[in-house]
C-alpha cells in the first residue's frame, strides 16, 4: 500500500503522524511511504531522517494520493479535495463534528477517528487521548510555573524561607494525574478533586490530598462511577456542593489546573467568576478544557488573559508544545491501530472488531471498503 504523511496545516499544530521509527516499520512491511517535505520539521524531524529509513519526500498532493493517509488533525476542504474516493484516513478527526464527518462521507473517504478508541485493556496502545493528555498535563504545570511569579518548591535560604506553591488540580483523569505528578516533582503542595471516587487512591499515591465531596443519594453514587473510563455529568445538587468546596480551596491556592472534559459535551464549569474574583492576586489558572468552552467562564481559548489579578491560560493544544515526544507517542498509537486494519500488506477492515467499529466514522463507506 501507499502511505501518505502530509504536513499539518492547522495553526499551531507542530506534531506529525509518523516518525522515522514507525516509517521504518511500514517500509519493512513492504509499504511505500511518501512524507510531505517539511512534515516533521516542527517536531525536530527533518526530511533527511525520513529518507534515511526508506521514505520518499514529496509534495502535499503526493502525500494525499496515498491509499492510506495518516494525519494528526482533521483535514480541511482543500486537503479533502486532494484525496481520492476510497482513501483510508486515520487521525484525530473529532467524531463529534457532524459537519466534518458529512464532508468526509461525501468525499468517499474511509475515516477512522482515533479519539473514539474504547477505554479497554486491548486498546490501551492505541489510546491517543491518553497519550496526548499525559503530555498536556505535564506541560500545563510547566506553563503555570512560567507565569507564576514565585518559586514552586519551598526554599530555605540565607535571605529567608520561601513557602511552597499550593496547587489545586480539578479533574484527575490522565492529564490531571500527570499534572499532580509533575507539580509534586517541582515541590508544590497539591490538592485534587474528581467526581469519581475510584481515583482517590491514585491521587493520594502521587502525593496529593483528595478533596472529597460526599454523596448523599444512590443516584449520585452511581453516576460518579463514570462510563467507559470517562466522567458523566453529575446532578445539580452535587455540583453545587463541589463548587462550594472548590471555591474555598481555590482561594488558598496559588495555581489551579482544570482538566474536566466530557466527550461530546460542553466542558463543565468548575471555577466560577466569583471564585476567580476571590483568588489571591498573582494566582494562575491553566484551563485544559478551553477548546470545549472551558472549566472557567473567564478563560479565552488560545489566549492568556488577566482577570481580577489572576492569570488565566487557555492554550488549546498543549501537546504541540512538546512536539517531538507527542509525535513519537501518537505515531506509535497509529502504528498499533494499523495492525488491526492492514493484514499482509492489504486493507482488511473487520467491522466485528470493537475497536475498529468504534473508530470508523464514515459508516456508509461499504463500497470503498469492498474495493
Amino acid at each position: 500500500m501507499k502511505i501518505g504523511i502530509p504536513r499539518e496545516t492547522r495553526a499551531g499544530e507542530t506534531r506529525v503522524a509518523a516518525t522515522p521509527e514507525t516509517v521504518k516499520k511500514y517500509v519493512a512491511q513492504g509499504h511505500q511511504v511518501i512524507v510531505e517535505s517539511g512534515a516533521g520539521v516542527r517536531a525536530s524531524l527533518p526530511d533527511s531522517v525520513y529518507e534515511a529509513v526508506g521514505a520518499r519526500i514529496g509534495t502535499a498532493a503526493q502525500a494525499f494520493e496515498g491509499d492510506l493517509v495518516l494525519k494528526v488533525g482533521a483535514p480541511d476542504g482543500a486537503e479533502l479535495a486532494l484525496m481520492k474516493p476510497g482513501t483510508v484516513l486515520i487521525g484525530m478527526l473529532n467524531p463529534f463534528d457532524a459537519e466534518n464527518n458529512a464532508c468526509m462521507t461525501a468525499a468517499g473517504i474511509v475515516a477512522f477517528a482515533l479519539e473514539a478508541t474504547p477505554r479497554t485493556t486491548r486498546a490501551q496502545s492505541m489510546d491517543v487521548l491518553s497519550s496526548q493528555a499525559n503530555i498536556a498535563g505535564y506541560k500545563a504545570v510547566l506553563i503555570a510555573a512560567h507565569h507564576y511569579q514565585r518559586f514552586m518548591p519551598m526554599l530555605m535560604t540565607a535571605a529567608g524561607t520561601v513557602k511552597a506553591a499550593r496547587v489545586l488540580v480539578l479533574g484527575a483523569g490522565v492529564a490531571g494525574l500527570q499534572a499532580i505528578a509533575t507539580a509534586k516533582r517541582l515541590g508544590a503542595v497539591i490538592e485534587a478533586s474528581d467526581v469519581r471516587p475510584a481515583v482517590k487512591e491514585q491521587i493520594e499515591s502521587l502525593g496529593a490530598k483528595f478533596l472529597d465531596v460526599p454523596f448523599v443519594t444512590d443516584e449520585e453514587r452511581e453516576i460518579a462511577q463514570g462510563e467507559g473510563g470517562y466522567a458523566r455529568p453529575m446532578p445539580a445538587d452535587w455540583m453545587r456542593r463541589q463548587a462550594e468546596l472548590v471555591h474555598e480551596r481555590a482561594k488558598a491556592a496559588d495555581i489551579v489546573i482544570t482538566t474536566a472534559l466530557i466527550p461530546g459535551r460542553q466542558a463543565p464549569v468548575l471555577l466560577r467568576d466569583e471564585t476567580v474574583r476571590a483568588m489571591k492576586p498573582g494566582s494562575v489558572v491553566v484551563d485544559l478544557a478551553a477548546a470545549q468552552g472551558g472549566n472557567c467562564p473567564l478563560t479565552v481559548a488560545d489566549e492568556v488573559v488577566e482577570r481580577y489579578g489572576v492569570t488565566l491560560i487557555g492554550h488549546t493544544n498543549l501537546a504541540s508544545m512538546v512536539a517531538a515526544d507527542a509525535s513519537a507517542l501518537y505515531a506509535r498509537n497509529v502504528l498499533d491501530f494499523l495492525k488491526l486494519i492492514v493484514k499482509d500488506g492489504k486493507l482488511a477492515v473487520d467491522r466485528g472488531d470493537d475497536i475498529v467499529a468504534a473508530c470508523l466514522m464514515t459508516k456508509d463507506a461499504e463500497q470503498a471498503l469492498a474495493q
